[in-house]
């Protein structure tokens, strides 16, 4: 029996995004944030009452500020305590997992989709994803791009605008493009 592409996709294989049932998953999930966004006037504890419909996991005292994007959201778990703040764009193709208390300033990207590096591969429309982890404690500041296959390790700071490309130490702190540990 052949494999589903989103089986393969949450699997981190080769996979196909224009398959019927990944683009009805990217619809349900395009009408539950346009719900989402809308809700600027509920109370903090209904909003994410409506984010744990689709999100994997909403821990205790969570803040995700309007506008708020993501691709399927099923993929995205956030720990106790974590705050994003407005215009945060979340690919998650695969598992993106933040850890409790940690801060993720305006603007930020944390992207788990990825392209085959080979032309003609990209060109059929394959495309793969690689888990983005993000420990607890962490602060990312606005503008901040986090690349597919990054983990950041508890108590990081990852400084505005940069673009993280490798994995971050526990109590490390980044900056620049691409980010370097600063001394």
């Amino acid at each position: 029996m052949a494999l589903s592409e989103k089986h393969k996709m949450l699997t981190g294989e080769l996979y196909l995004a224009s398959d019927p049932e990944l683009q009805a998953d990217s619809a349900a999930t395009m009408a539950w944030l346009a719900r989402y966004n809308a809700k600027l006037g509920l109370s903090q504890a209904e909003r994410n009452q409506v984010l744990g419909e689709r999100l994997a996991a909403v821990g205790k005292g969570v803040v995700v500020r309007s506008p708020f994007h993501c691709d399927y959201g099923f993929n995205i778990s956030l720990g106790d305590g974590v705050f994003i703040n407005f215009n945060c764009v979340i690919l998650d193709v695969v598992a993106v997992s933040i850890g409790d208390k940690t801060q993720i300033g305006p603007g930020v990207q944390i992207l788990t989709a990825d392209h085959p590096r080979d032309a003609g591969e990209r060109e059929s429309g394959l495309e793969f994803g690689r888990p983005v982890s993000i420990g607890r404690n962490v602060w990312i500041g606005a503008g901040a791009l986090i690349l597919p296959g990054v983990t950041v390790g508890d108590d990081a700071l990852i400084g505005a605008g940069s673009v993280v490309t490798r994995d971050v130490p526990a109590g490390a702190k980044v900056a620049g493009n691409p980010a370097r540990v600063l001394d």
